[in-house]
């Protein structure tokens, strides 16, 4: 049995379908619905079982679970936002069930791997190295970042990092994240937006150097990110903290444009000042180095470039009535 950690959740889910693609259902969803619409992530995929972050913890302590049924765990069961002001629930959700998970994990011998975040590197001071030596000196400049980044130096300190796997997730998007509010992709909000007006609204750059539109990230499909995922999963040997980005940054304009063209349309974008209050924490550039993955894995990663990432979301989901992801063979 492999069990998920926030397994309704965006990238959970994605794991979910990716592992029903493997014939695997023998799933253990492990997540918090509340009143959410995470359950439609659900619906068309095979899970074995579902149960609620706390009441899991709780019987995972009292030894309620065979670990020789259990080939993994793979841990991405957080609050994600980036906007969350409560330090206290950021650090007992994010650090310590993360914490307390890992040490049960470890303690069986059980593959263990992780969500940690790019938000861990700040303003890039250290140019988005995943090098442990750096990861001491990272800065992040939000309370969801700091939460993830108190994770991996408690890995590192402990050595527990060179027996589990964190992954450095960059900007992710793709089928599955509807749930999200505002932490949902550009992607998706830009689909909207010219779907109710024909424009997309992205903020002025409030830096000389950078064009309106003209920050940058690393935008990542979520499909291949489950695709690595699911290979560390069967190379338990391969451990440590990773980034996981496609290692090209693109600009928003781009970003949008692609959104554009995967719809045949020209091009409208109006920018809009940025809230004072982001300005502080605002990323203008995030590009992964991804030479410690590409050599983890023994070979070149390959990930879908921008625009046909973009247009296989757009044409293959966004566009059509049911969104989500869906297993190949019927339940």
């Amino acid at each position: 049995m492999y069990i998920i950690t926030g397994g309704a959740g965006f990238i959970g889910s994605a794991l979910l379908w990716r592992l029903n693609q493997e014939g695997i259902d023998d799933v253990l969803i492990v997540d918090n619905l509340g009143t959410s619409e995470k359950w439609r992530n659900l619906v068309s995929l095979r899970y074995e079982d579902y149960l609620n972050k706390e009441e899991f913890l709780g019987q995972l302590l009292d030894g309620e679970f065979s670990p020789a049924e259990i080939e993994g765990v793979v841990h991405l069961g957080a609050c994600s936002d980036t906007t969350e002001r409560n330090a206290e629930y950021l650090w007992e959700n994010n650090y310590r069930y993360t914490k307390e998970l890992a040490l049960w994990a470890l303690s069986k011998n059980i593959r263990f791997i992780y969500a940690s975040s790019a938000a861990t590197y700040g303003d890039g001071a250290w140019q988005f190295s995943d090098d442990d030596a750096l990861t001491p000196h990272l800065k992040p400049i939000n309370m969801y970042g700091y939460s993830k980044q108190l994770f991996d130096l408690w890995a590192l300190k402990t050595g527990l990092s060179n027996k589990m796997a964190g992954i450095k997730f960059f900007n992710v998007f793709g089928p599955n994240e509807y749930h999200k509010g505002e932490m949902r992709s550009v992607v998706l909000k830009a689909y909207e937006q010219i779907k109710a007006s024909g424009e997309v609204r992205l903020f002025k750059s409030h830096r000389p150097e950078y064009l309106d539109g003209g920050q940058q990230r690393d935008f990542i499909y979520v499909k291949d990110c489950v695709d690595v995922l699911w290979r560390l999963l069967k190379e338990p040997a391969i451990c440590g903290i990773f980034n996981l980005g496609t290692g090209r940054a693109r600009s928003w304009n781009e970003l949008v444009g692609a959104v554009f063209a995967a719809l045949g349309q020209e091009v409208n974008i109006r920018y809009i000042d940025m809230p004072s209050e982001l300005r502080h924490q605002y990323q203008y550039y995030t590009q992964a180095d991804m030479q410690k993955l590409t050599n983890a894995l023994a070979g070149k990663l390959s990930f879908r470039n921008l625009e046909t990432a973009v247009a296989d979301y757009v044409q293959g989901y966004l566009e059509q009535g049911d969104r989500h992801l869906a297993c190949a063979v019927p339940l």
